[in-house]
């Protein structure tokens, strides 16, 4: 949290105010626009009223025209004038009218018209007494909007929107993968990003935690288990455990095969083959797939021991888990799992299937032919012949159960998009059964695959591991400058921070769907736009204003959102800056909208480059003193916006590197 920043927005009487300096009378605000927490909204309400006067078409519709730039050159906001849909008329003709007749505007400058298209320029000095108060102001609130989450935005007490979010969802005892990794992080991101939306979110982690693996895993504790080392490392001991009991069980499987073919050839050749099928007998009644079979029924049957093992497995490694996460900046509302869905629920879901037709017997399965629907969906197995329920059954069972539970508006299944199929089954399935309810609030988001990915351990991707080797690796290029390393106050914790910045922007910086290389030298370079970089930008505006306090300690008493000078701010790269700390707001909409983390990452490293070509230009200690606060407010200011969007994306800005 920024030191000069309260929790609090700018009131419209604070806007009207610094509008009456610069000559507007009254804030302009179309309906259901937000001035107070998005400056771009007065712009365009303001342009909106007197276009409205000015051609006579409703201001609400030329307020859905006028969108910003990716070309500064282009305007801060740019009308397409074909999109009011005006019949009969020359649309060039049009634009130019639009341009000529545009009244004077203590705001925006005289329009520039291209062919069709209207840029619209803010004015520097009112955008600049608008903008950096408002993100002082509002610190680390800067840019979000808790509006959008409201049920009803007319009555707030008709309460918020509540979204549940499943992701990472890894498997106890067994490695966390990359594809829990990108879930993870893509999962924390949207969880922010619903929050900052004004959403009740709960975060949700769906633990692979049952079956018959977990009978496998303790009739494997008993053979090679160690009290102490679960107590110590729980998620790799069992792992461990896991690996050599599967070991045995594949040469028991292999050695039973192997004797039924010799079985076979030995009563092929009317020979005695009684000691070769005892030992059959033995390893199939005995042998560790047997085991764990009856394991897992004494689970199921509520058994008090077998239980009690497997709780004691599960919330170790979920206290484990927890620890990792903390260090990604992640939390969970709720620790599901395969373990929770009620039986009942499951018979519930199969009942109303078989009810309405939706299920049919296969040879011997119960299965649904999506395929009347689309051929793409296939038929779909929701109960195997040895009446075993599937996962199929299991997530539709879980989706009814946490409707009951939290009455949720949405719910966004965060998984690999290998699982594309079984997630648009799911949702057909749902539909088919009545539960278009349900079916039509849930969401799959998908993301592409981590190619080139390993570790110490070889095929075993632990969390753990990944983010050790990667913080090293960070820590190597940090002793480099040996200088900057010496004042760094604590290295290990800085470069496991910086690790974990590296491998969270490698992942966001394309769009979730597209695969990536997980390329540990590109990741943790401070050239090009990487973690690092980001996090160096921080630091450096946090180096800035430490600069600037040990030489004037009397900076203590200002409060920069009141008392500095901003129309001092003139020069093209402070203009610049302000232009891009206004649009934040607005970038912040268009990411509810994508859902990408792509979309903040894009422009957080554009102002990490505004910012980089503007220090020498905009020099802090050794100005005159009202220039100095002017340009200190600015970089206090950038410094916050860019910590908003780190914070958003999952990543802890660091102050000194």
């Amino acid at each position: 949290m920024d030191p000069h920043a309260t929790d609090h927005t700018l009131s419209i009487a604070d806007i009207t105010s610094t509008l009456q300096k610069v000559g507007l009378s009254t804030v302009p605000q179309e309906r259901n626009t937000y001035p107070a927490l998005n400056p771009f909204d007065i712009y365009r309400s303001h342009i909106s009223e007197l276009l409205a006067k000015q051609t006579g078409i409703e201001a609400a519709t030329i307020y859905k025209t006028l969108a910003w730039t990716a070309k500064p050159e282009n305007g801060d906001l740019q009308m397409a004038v074909p999109a009011l849909r005006l019949k009969g008329k020359d649309m060039k003709e049009l634009a130019k009218e639009i341009g000529d007749n545009f009244p004077e505007s203590p705001l925006v400058a005289k329009p520039v018209v291209n062919g069709t298209f209207v840029g619209f320029f803010f004015k520097p000095a009112a955008l600049t007494s608008i903008v950096l108060p408002q993100i002082l102001k509002a610190g680390p609130t800067y840019g979000f909007n808790p509006n959008l989450g409201l049920k009803d935005p007319s009555n707030p007490a008709a309460g918020r929107k509540k979204v549940i979010v499943e992701f990472s969802s890894p498997n106890i005892a067994k490695p966390f993968h990359a594809g829990h990794l990108r879930s993870t992080i893509i999962g924390g991101f949207l969880s922010n990003l619903y929050e900052g939306a004004g959403w009740d979110v709960v975060r949700m982690n769906y633990l692979g935690d049952w079956g018959k693996q977990y009978g496998v895993l303790a009739v494997g504790f008993d053979k090679f288990g160690s009290e102490e080392e679960l107590e110590k490392n729980p998620i790799g001991h069992l792992y461990d455990v896991y690996v050599k009991i599967s070991k045995i069980a594949a040469d028991e499987a292999d050695a039973a095969k192997a004797l039924k073919a010799e079985i076979a050839k030995v009563r092929e050749e009317g020979q005695d083959a009684s000691v070769k099928e005892a030992e059959l007998k033995k390893i199939e009644e005995e042998g560790v797939d047997q085991q764990a079979r009856n394991y897992f029924k004494r689970m199921v049957d509520g058994e008090p021991t077998a239980l009690g093992t497997w709780k004691k497995f599960r919330d170790l490694s979920i206290a484990k888990y927890k620890e990792t996460y903390a260090r990604l900046n992640i939390r969970y509302d709720d620790y599901s799992g395969e373990s929770q869905v009620k039986e009942e629920s499951m018979e519930e879901a199969a009942r109303i299937m078989a009810e309405k037709g939706v299920s049919e017997e296969s040879e011997g399965a119960v299965i649904v032919d999506l395929t009347k629907y689309s051929k793409k969906l296939g038929k779909a197995i929701i109960k195997k012949k040895d009446g075993t329920s599937l996962y199929l059954t299991r997530d539709i069972g879980t989706a009814k159960e946490r409707m009951e539970k939290y009455h949720f508006d949405k719910m966004i299944y965060v998984v690999a998009s290998q699982q594309d199929l079984h997630l648009a089954q799911l949702f057909k399935i749902e539909e088919a059964m009545g539960w278009k309810d349900i079916a039509d609030k849930c969401q799959h988001i998908n993301f592409g695959m981590v190619l080139g990915m390993s570790t110490r351990k070889g095929t075993a991707k632990f969390l753990d591991d990944i983010l050790r080797d990667v913080g090293e690796k960070m820590h190597d290029v940090m002793r480099s400058n040996a200088d900057k390393y010496a004042q760094v106050e604590d290295p290990d914790k800085t470069a496991d921070v910086l690790g974990i910045s590296a491998v969270m922007v490698q992942d966001m910086k394309g769009k979730r769907i597209n695969n990536y290389h997980f390329d540990m030298d590109r990741m943790t370079s401070f050239e090009g736009d990487t973690g690092p970089y980001l996090q160096y930008a921080h630091a450096r505006l946090n180096s800035i204003e430490r600069k600037a306090r040990a030489a004037h300690p009397d900076l203590a008493d200002v409060d920069f959102a009141t008392q500095v000078d901003f129309s001092l701010l003139t020069e093209p790269h402070a203009v610049d800056l302000v232009r891009q700390l206004a649009l934040w707001p607005d970038v912040f909409l268009n990411t509810v909208k994508t859902q990408e983390p792509t979309t903040v990452l894009t422009y957080l490293f554009k102002m990490a480059h505004s910012l980089s070509s503007s220090y020498d230009h905009l020099q802090v200690v050794g100005s005159e003193r009202e220039t100095m606060l002017a340009r200190l407010a600015l970089y206090v200011a950038a410094r916050q916006v860019l910590g908003n969007g780190m914070r958003l994306l999952g990543l802890t800005p660091v102050e000194r590197m």
